[in-house]
C-alpha cells in the first residue's frame, strides 16, 4: 500500500514467474470470477458454446459469474498431468484474475504478506522482476474484474 509519501513498500519492482505448479488454484473454496469475454473465450478453447460452458462449469454469485471448483476447494481446470504435476489446463486462456496473480491487493499490503503468499508459491521472488507500472496495472485490472457484469 501507499505510504505517507506516495510510494509503495514494492516500488522498486518484486519477482516472479508462474511456475504452473497448480498452488494459487487449490485448497480453499473462492471465486475465479469470469467475464462474458472470459467465458467465450474459454469455451472456444475447450470446444463448447459459451452456453454448454456456462452450464457445465460456472456458478452465479449474485450478479457475477465464477468457475466452478471441486469440494475441496481446488478450481476444476487444475488437472494432473501423467508425470504427477498439477497444471491450469485452460492456462492459455485463464482468466484475468488467475493473469494478475500474484499481485493482488492481499498479497501487496505489507512485505509481509507477500512473504506469505511465497510460503504457497514458489514463483514469488523469483524470476522477472516486474516494475511498479506493472504491478500497478494488474491491480487496476483486478478492482476491474471486481465489478459485476
Amino acid at each position: 500500500m501507499n505510504s505517507p509519501g506516495g510510494t509503495t513498500w514494492y516500488e522498486n519492482g518484486l519477482r516472479f514467474a508462474c511456475t504452473q505448479c497448480g498452488n494459487c488454484c487449490s485448497g480453499a473454496p473462492g471465486y475465479v470470477w469470469v467475464s462474458t469475454a472470459e467465458l467465450e473465450t474459454i469455451a472456444a478453447h475447450r470446444g463448447l458454446t459459451p452456453e454448454a460452458f456456462a452450464r457445465r462449469h460456472t456458478r452465479r454469485v449474485g450478479r457475477r459469474i465464477s468457475l466452478l471448483e471441486h469440494h475441496n476447494g481446488d478450481c476444476e481446470f487444475l488437472v494432473s498431468t501423467p508425470e504427477g504435476k498439477r497444471i491450469c489446463g485452460i492456462y492459455p486462456v485463464r482468466p484475468l484474475q488467475c493473469r494478475t496473480w500474484p499481485f493482488w491487493d492481499s498479497n501487496l499490503e505489507r512485505p509481509g504478506d507477500w512473504a506469505h503468499a511465497g510460503l504457497k508459491c514458489p514463483g514469488i521472488n523469483r524470476g522477472l522482476l516486474h516494475a511498479l507500472p506493472v504491478i500497478q496495472a494488474a491491480l487496476a485490472n483486478n478492482d476491474e474484474a471486481a465489478l459485476p457484469l
